[in-house]
C-alpha cells in the first residue's frame, strides 16, 4: 500500500514535467515573430516551422547536406533549445552566405533575437534589398524543391524564376503529411546521397561542429 502511493505523486511529476516539456516546444508557434523586414519571408519562416516541426528528420538532413550546418548543432538547437526550425533554417543560410559557420550566427541570434532578424541581417552585412538578401531570398526555392513542397513566388522572386509560374513548378506528389502538407522526399543510402549540383554529399554529416 505504501509503495502505491509513493508511485502516485512520482507519476503526476512525470506528467508534469513532460507536459512542460510539450508547452516548451511549442512555445515558437504561440508568439513566434521573425521580422525579417520582408513580409514574403516572414510567410515562408513560418512554413518552415510547419515542415519542420512534421518532418524533423529531412528538414535536419537539408541543413545538413545543402547549408553547411554540424548535425549535432541543428539536432541541438531543435532539440534542446527549442528553436524554431524556421529560425534554423534562416541562421545556418545566413551564415552560409557571409561565409561563416551557422554556429557563430546561431549564438547571435540566441542573444539578440529580440531585434528580429531583419536587424540581425544587417548585422551580419546583409541589407534589404542588397545582392545578399535577394540571394537569401532565392535559396527557398531549391530547398522546396528538394521537398517537393509548394511554393508561391512573390513578385521579386517571380522576376528570378520566370519559367516557374506563381504557384513554382510542378513536381511529383510525393504523399501528403497531416492537414494536407506534402511530405518529405523519399531518401537514399548515406553512400548515395548526392550533394548540389549532382555533386557526393559528405555522407549526411555537417563540416565540423559550431559553437554551441
Amino acid at each position: 500500500m505504501h509503495f502505491h502511493r509513493l508511485l502516485q505523486p512520482l507519476a503526476l511529476a512525470a506528467v508534469f514535467a513532460a507536459g512542460i516539456g510539450s508547452a516548451s516546444a511549442q512555445t515558437f508557434s504561440l508568439n513566434w515573430n521573425p521580422r525579417s523586414g520582408d513580409v514574403w519571408v516572414d510567410s515562408q519562416l513560418a512554413d518552415m516551422n510547419r515542415y519542420g516541426s512534421q518532418y524533423r528528420d529531412p528538414f535536419i538532413d537539408e541543413m545538413v547536406r545543402y547549408h553547411g550546418a554540424p548535425r549535432d548543432l541543428v539536432t541541438d538547437l531543435l532539440v534542446n533549445r527549442n528553436w524554431a526550425p524556421g529560425d534554423v533554417y534562416y541562421a545556418c543560410t545566413i551564415a552560409q552566405i557571409i561565409g561563416r559557420p551557422c554556429g557563430y550566427v546561431a549564438d547571435y541570434w540566441q542573444q539578440n533575437h529580440g531585434q528580429g532578424w531583419g536587424v540581425v541581417a544587417q548585422r551580419m552585412g546583409i541589407k534589404p534589398g542588397s545582392a545578399e538578401f535577394h540571394q537569401l531570398k532565392k535559396g527557398f526555392v531549391p530547398t522546396y524543391d528538394r521537398w517537393s513542397r509548394p511554393i508561391t513566388l512573390d513578385n521579386d522572386l517571380q522576376r528570378a524564376y520566370p519559367n516557374r509560374g506563381k504557384s513554382g513548378a510542378a513536381h511529383a506528389d510525393h504523399g501528403k503529411g497531416p492537414n494536407g502538407d506534402k511530405g518529405p522526399k523519399g531518401s537514399k543510402g548515406p553512400k548515395g546521397d548526392k550533394g548540389p549540383k549532382g555533386g557526393k554529399s559528405d555522407n549526411g554529416h555537417g563540416n565540423g561542429k559550431g559553437k554551441h
